[in-house]
C-alpha cells in the first residue's frame, strides 16, 4: 500500500475516533480500582496508585500479577485504557478478559503478545461459549501501544460481541444461535487482567525467550467504565444494549481487518478439513 493513502486513512479514521471517544468521557465517569477489582494473584506486584485511579501489574522471574471484578455482568460495555509493557516484551501477556467460570464457560479474550523491540505486538482475540473457544483472530495494531494509554472496549449484548480499540471496531461476532452457533448469552461474567510469562508459545510460536534482565516488566490501567442494566435506570436505554455497526463503522470495520488482521480462524482451511465453522460461513460485517 502507498504511504500516502495509508496515512489518510489512518487520519481519518483516528479523527473520528478521538471525537467519539472524547464524548463517551464526557458523559461517564471513571471507576475506582480499590472499590471495583480484587487482586488475584502476584501479590504487592500488583500496586493500585493515586487514589485508585490507576492499577500496575507487574512481572518478574518469580511471578506475574493478576486482578478481577468485584462484580458480575451479563451484558454491558466495558472499557479500559492499557498502557502496555514497553521495550523488548517477548515472551510476555498481558490479558484482558470477561469470563465466567466451570467446564462450560464462557470468555471473551484480549491478549496482548510481546515481541522483541521494534517489532509489533499481536492483539489475539477469542470467543468462548458453552467451553468451546477456537475462533481466534489475531491483528498487529496501527500504533505503537507501548507508548500511551489506548481504549480497549467490549460490546456485549443478546445480538453480538463487538470488539473495539479507540472505539475502532476490529472484531464482531454475531449471535447465530439460529444456525447451531453457541452464543454466551446465561452466564454472568467477571473481568479479569493479567500479566504473565507465556514464553512457550507467546512470541513465534516459542522460539523468542522472556529476557529476564528486563525485568520487572510493567502494564499500566485506567479509566475503567462500565455500563450494564444495572447501571442504567429503567426507563434508560443505553447505546450498547442495540448497538450493530453503521455503514462508517463497517467501514472502518473493514479496514482493520483488511490492512491489520493476521490470523483468521475463518481462512484456515488446514485446520478445518471438515469445513469451516458455521458461523465462518455468514458475512462477518
Amino acid at each position: 500500500m502507498s504511504s500516502c493513502s495509508s496515512c489518510s486513512e489512518v487520519s481519518m479514521v483516528l479523527v473520528v475516533s478521538l471525537f467519539v471517544t472524547s464524548l463517551m468521557a464526557m458523559t461517564a465517569s471513571a471507576g475506582n480500582f480499590y472499590q471495583d477489582f480484587d487482586v488475584t494473584f502476584g501479590g504487592e506486584r500488583a500496586k493500585i496508585l493515586n487514589g485508585g485511579q490507576l492499577l500496575t501489574l507487574n512481572l518478574d522471574k518469580f511471578s506475574g500479577s493478576g486482578f478481577k471484578s468485584k462484580n458480575e455482568y451479563l451484558f454491558g460495555r466495558i472499557d479500559m485504557q492499557i498502557k502496555l509493557v514497553s521495550g523488548n516484551s517477548a515472551g510476555t501477556v498481558t490479558a484482558y478478559y470477561l469470563s465466567s467460570q466451570g467446564a462450560t464457560h464462557d470468555e471473551i479474550d484480549f491478549e496482548f503478545l510481546g515481541n522483541l523491540s521494534g517489532d509489533p505486538y499481536t492483539l489475539h482475540t477469542n470467543v468462548f461459549s458453552q467451553g468451546k473457544g477456537n475462533r481466534e483472530q489475531q491483528f498487529h495494531l496501527w500504533f505503537d501501544p507501548t507508548k500511551a494509554f489506548h481504549t480497549y472496549s467490549i460490546v456485549w449484548n443478546s445480538q453480538r460481541i463487538i470488539f473495539l480499540v479507540d472505539n475502532i471496531p476490529i472484531r464482531v461476532f454475531h449471535n447465530l444461535e439460529t444456525i447451531g452457533v453457541p452464543f454466551p448469552k446465561n452466564q454472568p461474567m467477571r473481568i479479569y487482567s493479567s500479566l504473565w510469562n507465556a514464553d512457550d508459545w507467546a512470541t513465534r510460536g516459542g522460539l523468542v525467550k522472556t529476557d529476564w534482565t528486563q525485568a520487572p516488566f510493567t502494564a499500566s490501567y485506567r479509566n475503567f467504565q462500565v455500563s450494564t442494566t444495572s447501571t442504567n435506570s429503567l426507563t434508560e436505554q443505553s447505546a450498547w444494549q442495540t448497538q450493530g455497526l453503521d455503514a462508517p463503522g463497517r467501514n472502518r470495520l473493514r479496514w482493520v481487518q483488511q490492512k491489520f488482521m493476521v490470523y483468521n480462524y475463518c481462512s484456515d482451511l488446514k485446520r478445518f478439513p471438515q469445513g469451516l465453522p458455521a458461523e465462518c460461513r455468514r458475512s462477518r460485517f
